[in-house]
């Protein structure tokens, strides 16, 4: 399988790296090895880490991160842009309409079981339209490339998206070791970010709310893997983290608790899943939560970011579906297309790929992190068998899709600088806007030869810059 490298075209360097080729090329080994571990020292030192659980050891692991960064055109930013707020736009109104009238279920372009009998479709919420009818706040859309002018969708995070924290860091770091790159190109800033996602939260804030919005970031505590980004947050946006025993509910409203006595709270930005919201309403052993929250949400007292019952946009098997509803929604062809996706519970599909699995990948509906899929190419006969005893029990249980040509980057290793795949997230922030800054996650698969690019896989990330016109 050929892969579209980002870099060069034949033997000519591509103009957005034009300018990276001399540094790259210049640049001593010892002094890459220098710069690579001052990277690392950084990381440590602000305290970036991410958590992997049940291996053993300690589960907060460095990111690895790589120097080299990932470059776009800003013709081609523009066009990704383009797709990824029509996108935005098409999910939050699949969300206001199967929490509504659920038209596009009776006019039969979405099979009604795959919605409301999803694990995600919350029915404590129905009927409940949020402020502005904005139901996923931040959406994190993955991008894979491969070609010159073929991107395609490979997922949506319409819950609670990770990794904006590395984007930001990735940057600032950069900028503290490389400023003359910086001073020699014309890279779009992604720093306002978090001013941004504040006036966001802010836009949506309950009809209630009369005076400027208060805003908290609400976190499941220091032993969540992504506890750094909640912190992180918090502090670059200047609103308070706090966990579910420092709110309570009193009457209609949510209040914190703070030093000088209660501080009534109007809009939660929650990284805690749905189950764990409000034990009166979900799981009731939740220690997360705070009781009562539901009632108040339902009643117009506080909003929560993104709403509860959002997931049901982002599972594996409604992604199939988005196209439609871009279609049906906005009356318009997507910009961005789907990767070709087999659901295994229409017997057709699941007969292609039973037949096909060593050529294809395999993912749980609900799984993530790079978890609960079968690279067919990449796995033994033995793994592929074993999965497919798996698909057998629970066909629904599963998507398929082909093995993408994902493009390639240079990326610093060992032996010096070679070819590795990435993908992309960018952060799409929906309020009485639509709004994303230019660049994202580059996440880099850094075993050689892996399509795998979460950091629980062994994945590191990059730099994504935008040059301006």
């Amino acid at each position: 399988m050929s892969y579209y490298n980002e870099m060069f075209e034949g033997d000519s360097v591509r103009d957005p790296y034009a300018r990276l080729r001399e540094w790259v090329e210049t640049m001593p080994d010892d002094f890459r090895q220098m710069k690579q571990a001052e990277a690392e020292a950084l990381f440590r030192r602000i305290g970036i880490t991410f958590a992997v659980y049940g291996e053993g050891g300690d589960p907060d692991r460095l990111i690895p991160f790589d120097m080299m960064p990932r470059v776009f055109e800003q013709a081609e930013w523009r066009k990704l842009e383009r797709g990824i707020k029509q996108r935005a736009r098409a999910l939050n109104a699949f969300l206001r309409d199967v929490y509504g009238r659920g038209e596009i279920v009776r006019a039969g372009r979405i099979p009604g079981r795959l919605v409301y009998q999803n694990e995600a479709y919350e029915k404590s919420v129905v009927g409940v339209v949020p402020p502005r009818g904005v139901y996923s706040h931040i959406i994190g859309i993955d991008l894979v490339r491969t070609a010159k002018d073929e991107f395609y969708v490979l997922e949506d995070n319409c819950r609670t998206p990770s990794g904006v924290s590395y984007m930001l860091e990735n940057r600032e770091i950069m900028m503290r070791m490389f400023p003359q790159l910086f001073r020699n190109n014309r890279i779009e800033p992604v720093d306002q970010y978090p001013d941004l996602l504040r006036r966001t939260l802010e836009s949506v804030a309950p009809a209630k709310c009369s005076d400027r919005p208060t805003c908290v970031i609400l976190t499941p505590g220091h032993f969540n893997s992504a506890y750094y980004e909640h912190s992180f947050l918090a502090n670059l946006m200047g609103v308070e983290l706090v966990e579910g025993q420092d709110l309570f509910v009193d009457g209609e409203f949510v209040y914190m608790r703070t030093t000088t006595g209660p501080k009534r709270v109007d809009v939660i930005y929650r990284r805690i899943d749905d189950p764990y919201l409000d034990p009166l309403c979900f799981r009731p052993d939740s220690m997360l939560g705070i009781p009562g929250l539901m009632d108040v949400y339902r009643s117009g007292g506080v909003s929560i970011c993104s709403a509860p019952g959002a997931g049901v946009a982002d599972d594996k098997a409604i992604y199939t579906f988005v196209p439609e509803m871009i279609r049906f929604y906005l009356g318009e062809e997507p910009i961005l297309n789907n990767v070709q996706t087999w659901t295994l519970w229409k017997d057709d599909d699941y007969r292609y790929v039973m037949e096909h699995l060593p050529e294809l990948v395999v993912k749980e509906v609900h799984g993530s992190g790079g978890y609960g899929m079968l690279v067919g190419p990449k796995s033994t006969k033995e793994e592929i068998e074993t999965f497919r005893l798996k698909i057998q029990a629970n066909p629904s249980n599963y998507i398929a899709q082909p093995t993408l040509a994902l493009s390639t980057c240079p990326t610093f290793v060992d032996e010096g600088i070679a070819p590795r795949h990435v993908d992309l997230r960018p952060y799409c922030l929906c309020g009485d806007r639509i709004e994303l800054v230019p660049g994202g996650l580059t996440r880099v698969a850094l075993r050689d030869g892996s399509l795998v690019v979460n950091s629980s896989q062994g994945g590191g990330v990059k730099d994504t810059w935008v040059l301006s016109e």
